[in-house]
């Protein structure tokens, strides 16, 4: 038997869009501190390290603010930082293949494994390009 008010009645009322928008900011949240992490033990050598570092947390909280309040102005805030997110995302996948390719011996499987992840990158990517989907589509 199904009681009526409890949190399974809560989420069936949200819209798959606003769900979305939930899963999206925590999942940056999470990048957020890898990626800070990961930055961190490098010393931010390069300026563009700081992008992320700085470009995650306020994705992951203006996806969140847009889960609990769909504000046009939040709408406007998450299409502009999640386009950079996606041009970002590009940017850094190349310094990460090239940041491999300068370790000793070049571009092997081992080099692969202990240097810039690749796929850090490609993941802020990932998650911008499903928030315009969630914009745009939903």
């Amino acid at each position: 038997m199904r009681r009526e008010g409890g949190v399974a009645d809560l989420w069936a009322s949200w819209p798959v869009e606003r769900a979305l928008y939930l899963v999206v900011g925590v999942s940056f949240l999470a990048v957020f501190v890898q990626v800070t992490l990961y930055h961190w033990r490098q010393n931010f050598r390069h300026w563009a390290m700081w992008v992320p570092v700085i470009a995650t947390p306020a994705l992951g909280l203006c996806a969140l603010m847009l889960a609990w309040q769909n504000a046009s102005w939040l709408r406007t805030a998450l299409a502009v930082l999640s386009a950079a997110g996606v041009a970002g995302g590009l940017v850094g996948t190349y310094y990460h293949v090239a940041g491999v390719g300068e370790r000793v011996d070049g571009y092997n499987l081992n080099n692969f494994m202990v240097g810039p992840p690749p796929a850090l990158p490609l993941l802020v990517t990932a998650l911008s390009a499903l928030a315009l989907i969630g914009l745009y589509l939903g």
